[in-house]
């Protein structure tokens, strides 16, 4: 790959050198996901996934979360009570309202 860099006006220059700079800032996840490949590809050929190979889980699977309260204009407005609180709880809280008389 001969390329002349005499011949190049400085915007081409500086274009291919953001190119290098990412291109080098990839390649160790570049050359992780073609290993990655690999293996999972030959692990199929035999009959196995990766993740049974080697003991680990595919992916975290968490269970959705099931409502736990309903806002009082809207009971199709549901928050499970995880996370940050929805503006509708907060104003019914501000309103006078419990937590208990929202609970579904």
């Amino acid at each position: 790959m001969e390329t002349n860099l005499d011949a190049m006006s400085l915007k081409e220059l500086k274009a291919l050198q953001a190119q290098v700079v990412k291109a080098i800032s990839t390649y160790e996840d570049r050359r992780k996901r073609d290993a990655l490949a690999e293996l999972e590809e030959k692990a199929r050929e035999m009959g196995f996934s990766l993740a049974e190979l080697t003991g680990t889980p595919a992916g975290r699977k968490r269970a959705a979360a099931t409502p736990k309260y309903a806002n009082p204009d809207n009971a199709s407005d549901t928050w499970s009570g995880r996370g940050r609180k929805p503006r509708w709880f907060e104003a019914a809280l501000k309103a006078g309202a419990t937590a208990d008389s929202m609970a579904i």
